[in-house]
């Protein structure tokens, strides 16, 4: 293997580490860099498919995940105004197709932690906090990488550069790349309550509701204790304010409309987003990669943009890999950027954007007509196979082995 010098990750959230855990598995020097001063823990993604716990298994990961989250084999679409289930998906089916016939709902911040503390067992890896990649500047033969932290700005020689610093990117920006699609007119509420709507939902812990007027979705995580917390997502209204979506009497309004009960909710965090369907123009560009939010957002329905960032991980790293190891010519990098950007587009963005107009769509008419047509693929076991390992990225990730590179 040629000498080389360290990879520089900019961003240590989960698809970050895990990029990192990946690469130092084969013995390259890594040098992760994260401008927070600890990971964020504030309620993101929970969500783990199978295609995703196959690839943390590789990496000693998936066990833990497995224990310090919740094991859901199903999910309901709902009515809201009726109360009535539209239609339960069970992963069980796939049993056949994955280990793993079930997704784990475990937090991110979680999977960021547990990987970072694998990862100080390996002396080629450095993790630094409150430091942040601020530029870089590209070589034939390496990157030349500006690392801003609290001692000031230094200049880092890296052979690779992976951004993995979110939908803010500043790895992307300084690329010159676009960031292509669009951002939704109303924003996210997510509101995580410990009341225990298990009595109403114990049996499916991930649940969508379909609304014309405002569609919602409720799933529970573990917490930090093991205790369970739920999540109740909400749309805004189109020009409710930051502070008119937090304020006291809204949240319980919203939640009393949702769920009424007696008392008022005990709410544990509260916490409102901006929400976007954007793919970067390139995932690549010379010795700089992106890979996760720095490459795709999504809106979260369905949990698929945090499993499709692991997933660029472990692409990334295997072609790298090889290349580093000169067990293949550097062409072989092209292909990243040629086939997950369109299996982003077809397996994220088509799959997420369907979500979210299922369970807003207004017209009765068309309403009607798409419950009758889950009901029908629920109901035919192929067709209930078929729409799992789509939503479960398994299909993603046979289409990508079928390319043979």
């Amino acid at each position: 293997m040629t000498s080389q010098r360290p990879i520089v990750i900019a961003g240590a959230g989960p698809v970050g580490v895990i990029t990192a855990l990946a690469f130092a598995r084969q013995g390259f020097e890594v040098r992760l860099f994260e401008a927070e001063h600890r990971v964020n823990d504030s309620p993101r993604a929970a969500t783990t498919h199978a295609a995703t716990l196959e690839m943390l298994e590789g990496l000693g990961l998936a066990d833990e995940v497995t224990q310090r989250g919740l094991i859901e084999p199903k999910f309901r679409i709902w009515d809201r105004a009726s109360r009535e289930v539209i239609v339960e998906f069970d992963f069980g089916i796939l049993k056949n197709d994955t280990r793993y016939p079930y997704v784990v709902q475990c937090e991110q911040h979680k999977i960021a932690n547990m990987t970072i503390e694998r990862l100080k067992a390996f002396p080629n890896v450095s993790v630094v906090f409150s430091s942040r990649v601020t530029g870089f500047e590209q070589h034939p033969d390496r990157v030349e990488v500006d690392i801003e932290g609290a001692a000031g700005t230094q200049r880092l020689t890296a052979s690779y550069l992976i951004g993995c610093d979110g939908g803010r990117s500043t790895v992307r920006k300084t690329m010159v790349v676009d960031f292509e699609g669009y951002t939704h007119a109303e924003r996210f509420l997510v509101l995580t309550t410990t009341f225990a709507f298990d009595t109403e939902y114990a049996q499916c812990s991930r649940n969508y509701f379909s609304d014309p007027d405002e569609w919602c979705a409720l799933f529970k995580v573990t917490g930090d204790d093991g205790n369970g917390l739920w999540r109740v997502l909400f749309p805004t209204r189109l020009n409710e304010t930051d502070e008119e979506a937090h304020e006291e009497s809204s949240v319980q309004a919203r939640l009393q409309k949702f769920f009424p009960k007696a008392s008022a909710y005990p709410v544990v965090h509260r916490n409102i987003y901006n929400v976007h369907q954007r793919v970067a123009a390139s995932f690549r560009k010379g010795r700089v990669f992106l890979a996760g939010d720095a490459a795709h957002i999504n809106n979260p329905l369905g949990g698929l943009g945090l499993n499709f960032g692991i997933h660029d991980a472990m692409e990334l790293s295997d072609l790298l890999g090889r290349v580093m190891r000169d067990e293949a010519a550097p062409e072989i990098l092209d292909f990243y950027d040629t086939f997950r950007r369109p299996l982003n587009i077809e397996y994220v963005q088509q799959q997420t954007i369907a979500n979210k107009k299922r369970l807003e769509e207004k017209d009765p008419e068309a309403r009607a007509k798409s419950n009758a047509a889950l009901r029908a693929t629920a109901a035919d076991p192929e067709k209930h196979r078929a729409y799992l390992l789509k939503a479960s990225l398994i299909e993603s990730v046979r289409k990508r082995r079928a390319e043979n590179v």
